[in-house]
């Protein structure tokens, strides 16, 4: 089954930081650009960053920009999304997906056009 699978989450407190990655199952990750999705509780998913195929071409939302890193390591068939000076309002369930055209201009558009899609991995930033 071709999927991709999240992991790094878990609980923190305002200020910290995280890493999650992104990894395939079932397929390489090299001609795909990679998204990531947040979901809180209530509300509706929203784009947080993206990154192309090759890596040289990044976008984020303004909420996460200056604290949050895109990257990947075609190598390891990895992506992945460096959190920084976490907020409680970065609370949510953090998914990555696939897909086999260029990052939109703006990250959380064309959401249609993602192949694959991770099940996510939950970020608590509490004290």
């Amino acid at each position: 089954q071709l999927q991709l699978v999240e992991s790094g989450g878990g609980l923190v407190q305002p200020g910290g930081s995280l890493r999650l990655s992104c990894a395939p199952s079932g397929f390489t990750l090299d001609y795909y650009a990679i998204g990531w999705f947040r979901q809180a509780p209530g509300k509706e998913r929203e784009g947080v960053s993206c990154i192309s195929s090759s890596g040289g071409s990044t976008n984020y939302a303004d909420s996460v920009k200056g604290r949050f890193t895109i990257s990947r390591d075609n190598a390891k068939n990895t992506v992945y999304l460096q959190m920084n000076s976490l907020k409680p309002e970065d609370t949510a369930v953090y998914s990555c997906a696939a897909r086999p055209f260029p990052c939109p201009s703006r990250v959380g558009d064309k959401q249609n056009d993602y192949d694959y899609w991770g099940q996510g991995t939950q970020v608590t930033v509490s004290s």
